[in-house]
């Protein structure tokens, strides 16, 4: 019986009727019918449930289908879809578990089609991708607006767990509910239903069901069916190492066209630009866009033409030969490829101060999204770093902190960042430039509390109560499960193409009779794209191109 219907739900959905529930017309019906399975349904038959591993996409051609979530042991009206309209979201693409149930409640006929078919379809049709994709993407923005998720996170800003849980999920687009327990009144009747304690925070719920207590990124990723299954035996085209910009640009070209793709990403699609608040010089987008954003429509366009993306599985090891390489993931087997596409980017430098590891999560971030300005709202902030990335973050903050402190060792911002920012840094009366300024030490009890700072020009020391500290100054490539396969910069950068000098070549064995290409490394077959990669040019433009054109070369390595 379904007791009550998500009023702010199908308010929403009314104003985005258009592209969130479109009606097919009876061509595009006749087009879709000739790839799936035509078949009657009778009135009570479920075609998919929550949580439960599926492929079908249907589309109604008489009766009627409900979408309708379990919440609170009752069932919970989402949406009707009558003669037209066709069932997914962006879980129907990426064949993961969907996020609520669909039963029929008006005996009729749909065309059934599974995963395999409807990529065929949104690569082929392009009438009906436009459709099926803009509908299958705002479906998941709703979903993530209202909440309707089948994950619950209990914790606190005291947990660095809790907000690592927040940000995975986030950044990966999973809709979820968070109970805060330092706000919520009836904490202890929460933490009694799922028989968990303060101690165990942060707390993942999937489903309702499965408690995790703490949980890694990988067992929230494995919990929620992110992934999945991974036949270790096959040897891939390409395998694309990071999924940042550079990553999801070379998996989107390699797949589009025709290349059988793998993707690891240890973390988030969208790498150090995912955590980007807004980019404002990214060509075609002349109001900016997050980084997140932009990441999302990467993945779903990498997606549509069939790459495989794992999620939390970053690369550990590096082995194997040319044509039959092989990287470890975890505990389960070795992943395979002809070739590899190194985009495992670069972390922002960490300042050597002793208490640091201590305040990361609960005072000390390295991204500057949503999640990390709601624990700021109204207080004083120091954002550190010259670049753009600190500039993004510093405007960002600035809409809701009561104060922004740059702090750069250098004398000034001209020389690491955008002409654009410095003028919004320099306008902005909440924002302040503190040049020849380095933090020297961190202090707090169970949070930052206070910040200590010198003044590198004049020695002057200052002590501040501010609890939040966002460090993008910096960067660390990460190259160390290369394990010294692959010839690097003094500063551990990959080097590529004409950059590897004739002695870097002997020394790695060089087997063939040509040089590296463009973006190849020291062995053939391994190409780096973006941050990762020396003389990169730290620019979400120049990563993408760099991914986009490193695969015209996998296709030469391919052929030899």
């Amino acid at each position: 019986m379904i007791a009550t219907t998500s009023t702010r739900f199908v308010e929403a959905a009314k104003s985005n009727a258009e592209r969130m529930f479109p009606a097919l017309t009876s061509a595009q019906v006749a087009r879709i019918a000739a790839r799936g399975h035509v078949r009657q349904v009778q009135r009570g038959e479920i075609l998919f449930d929550a949580g439960i591993a599926t492929t079908g996409f249907f589309v109604v051609t008489d009766g009627q289908i409900e979408m309708v979530r379990l919440s609170a042991g009752a069932e919970e009206l989402v949406q009707l879809y009558g003669r037209g309209q066709f069932t997914g979201e962006m879980n129907t693409l990426s064949g993961r578990p969907p996020l609520v149930r669909a039963r029929v409640s008006a005996s009729g006929e749909v065309i059934e089609m599974d995963r395999e078919h409807l990529l065929a379809l949104v690569q082929t049709d392009a009438e009906i991708s436009e459709i099926v994709m803009r509908a299958f993407i705002v479906r998941r923005v709703e979903l993530i607006a209202q909440g309707m998720g089948d994950a619950i996170v209990i914790g606190s800003a005291h947990c660095a767990g809790t907000l690592r849980a927040k940000e995975f999920l986030t950044r990966n687009a999973h809709p979820y509910t968070y109970i805060d327990l330092d706000r919520d009144a009836d904490v202890q009747v929460v933490l009694d239903q799922f028989h968990v304690t303060i101690a165990d925070v942060p707390i993942v719920v999937c489903r309702g069901e499965l408690v995790l207590r703490n949980p890694s990124n990988r067992q929230i990723a494995d919990c929620l069916g992110l992934n999945e299954a991974v036949d270790s035996s096959r040897v891939h085209d390409l395998i694309v190492v990071g999924a940042g910009p550079a990553g999801l640009a070379a998996s989107v070209y390699a797949a589009s066209e025709g290349l059988d793709v793998l993707v690891l990403e240890d973390n988030s699609p969208g790498g150090q630009a995912g955590s980007s608040s807004k980019i404002e010089n990214y060509l075609g987008f002349p109001t900016g866009i997050s980084g997140q954003a932009l990441a999302g429509r990467a993945f779903a366009q990498a997606q549509k033409f069939g790459a495989h993306i794992l999620i939390a599985r970053g690369a550990i090891r590096f082995s194997g030969e040319r044509k039959r390489y092989a990287i470890e993931i975890g505990e389960s087997a070795p992943v395979q490829a002809r070739a590899i596409v190194v985009a495992t980017g670069a972390e922002y430098r960490k300042p050597l101060l002793e208490s640091l590891p201590r305040f990361e999560g609960i005072g000390v971030y390295y991204g500057a999204t949503f999640v990390e300005a709601q624990l700021c709202v109204g207080e004083e902030v120091i954002v550190i770093g010259g670049g753009n990335s600190a500039g993004q973050a510093a405007v960002f903050l600035a809409q809701t902190a009561k104060c922004v402190y740059i702090f750069v060792r250098s004398d000034g911002l001209a020389q690491t960042m955008s002409r654009y920012l410095i003028r919004r840094i320099e306008e902005h009366p909440a924002i302040v430039l503190c040049t020849h300024t380095e933090i020297t030490a961190l202090d707090g009890d169970t949070h930052l509390d206070h910040v200590h700072s010198r003044n590198n020009e004049t020695g002057q020391v200052e002590s501040h109560d501010i609890r939040h500290v966002f460090v993008m100054a910096g960067a660390t490539p990460a190259t160390e499960w290369l394990g010294g396969r692959v010839a690097l910069d003094s500063k551990g950068f990959i080097r590529t193409g004409t950059d590897l000098s004739q002695q870097e070549l002997v020394d790695a064995q060089w087997p063939l009779s040509r040089a590296p290409f463009l973006l190849e490394t020291s062995l053939p077959g391994v190409f780096a794209v973006g941050d990762v990669r020396a003389g990169n040019l730290k620019r979400v433009a120049a990563a993408v191109g760099e991914g986009s054109i490193a695969v015209s070369f996998v296709h030469r390595v391919l052929e030899e």
